[in-house]
């Protein structure tokens, strides 16, 4: 009998230190909240709000298209389900209306909701972590300050186990932890802006990093450029000169890109469109160089090694490729790729166009490219969609065409990977 007990006794003690663990990691930091103090807002604070809202981009995840702004139910995919995002306005029973500042607070800092749930990492609460409490309140008062909206919250759509608080805390345990923005004394006021804003609230790392197997970004490679699962887009490391680094631009190039999605040297399509229409383009002058500055301070973490190049398509298919481009391609982009300036993107030298990965480029030319509509450029040029114009092997042709003339030298792109993009994108 006691063969059986002692073992029993045992596990039971490792899985109740296992369990005690998961609950001080993730009690990391946290001081307990008080009771409900008032708050005070003012019009200065909700405009103060009513800013940062926009550069954190929230619009974006919690509104559906023709919805109410801020009401949530937008549905967010990931490879473990369907996360939704929830109600933002000040309604009492199904918005923030029952919400103090400080659990407000608590849920950018500690990713924990009103009644101590914690929350999924599709609210990107390891990047907002590093967002004040001064700017927290100002996003509070702004968000209690709109219309409140009566919209229940839609309840997750994920896979067991991810859709338990138990494996959710383990996740925190092994890639969470709070963190305070502290600024750099050997750098410039101006710098650590820049750091504060891209690194907190704009949550770059987000989609610009890359991700292992169980969705947390790895940390030894910030802005190293990463696939943004699900959507099948490719965010290009902003510190390599071959992918979105801006190191050696002008300033005032890095500035235009981010508040109107245009620049001498690049444009921007597909989710960081959407970034640029939603949140970037309302950056004051001040903060839009903060960040360019910082962006352009950005290094590689370790040695860049791109992926080895795929063989140059065969003749036959390059052929191909012209023949398509000089048919639906050359009238906007010109015979030898040069572009039309302020009009059409040069795919000559364009880094877009020769990315290692090319899911971006046959995401265009299935879907279509836009430019997001900013004040800055009101009136963008698009391309349109060819899906249902090329087939697949036409797709591929051409891809593999653009990325080995006019002296760019990337590899083919073979049709199978059209057709899974393709399949990727079918509702």
């Amino acid at each position: 009998m006691q063969r059986i007990l002692w073992p029993l006794v045992t596990l039971v003690a490792l899985l109740g230190a296992a369990l005690a663990g998961l609950v001080v990691l993730n009690l990391h930091g946290e001081e307990p909240l008080q009771g409900a103090q008032a708050f005070h807002s003012t019009p200065e604070l909700i405009a103060q709000g009513d800013y940062l809202v926009r550069v954190g981009g929230c619009m974006g995840c919690h509104t559906v298209q023709g919805g109410k702004p801020y009401a949530g139910g937008r549905g967010m995919e990931t490879p473990f389900g369907v996360v939704y995002a929830p109600n933002l306005t000040p309604d009492p029973a199904t918005g923030l209306g029952q919400w103090s500042a400080a659990e407000f607070w608590r849920a950018l800092h500690h990713g924990r909701s009103k009644d101590g749930r914690l929350l999924y990492p599709a609210f990107p609460y390891l990047q907002y972590t590093q967002v004040t409490r001064a700017d927290a309140d100002a996003l509070y008062a702004y968000l209690r300050s709109l219309p409140a909206v009566v919209q229940a919250n839609r309840a997750h759509a994920l896979r067991f186990p991810f859709n338990t608080q138990l494996a959710l805390a383990g996740w925190r345990a092994l890639f969470f932890k709070p963190g305070t923005a502290v600024p750099e004394a050997a750098r410039s006021a101006q710098w650590n802006r820049g750091a504060y804003l891209v690194q907190g609230l704009g949550h770059c790392a987000a989609c610009h990093t890359p991700r292992n197997a169980l969705g947390a970004s790895r940390s030894s490679q910030p802005f190293g450029g990463g696939l943004i699962s699900v959507q099948n887009w490719y965010a290009p490391a902003l510190h390599t000169e071959t992918e979105a680094g801006v190191a050696h631009w002008p300033i005032s190039d890095v500035v235009a890109l981010l508040q109107t999605g245009r620049a001498p040297q690049a444009s921007v399509m597909g989710p960081m469109a959407e970034v640029v229409f939603g949140s970037t383009q309302y950056l004051t002058d001040a903060d839009a160089r903060a960040m360019a500055v910082y962006l352009q301070s950005l290094a590689p973490t370790a040695p860049f090694v791109p992926d080895a190049p795929k063989a140059i398509a065969a003749e036959t298919t390059l052929g191909q490729g012209a023949k398509v481009y000089d048919a639906h391609c050359a009238q906007c982009h010109g015979e030898k790729g040069q572009g039309q300036a302020g009009a059409f993107p040069a795919l000559a030298g364009n880094r877009a166009v020769t990315l290692a990965n090319p899911n971006n480029l046959v995401r265009v030319l299935l879907d279509g490219g836009y430019l997001p509509a900013t004040a800055g450029n009101p009136r963008p040029h698009g391309m349109p969609p060819f899906q249902q114009t090329l087939r697949d092997d036409e797709v591929a042709a051409v891809a593999s065409f653009v990325r080995s003339a006019w002296g760019n030298q990337a590899g083919s792109v073979a049709t199978i990977e059209v057709y899974r993009a393709r399949e990727r994108r079918s509702p």
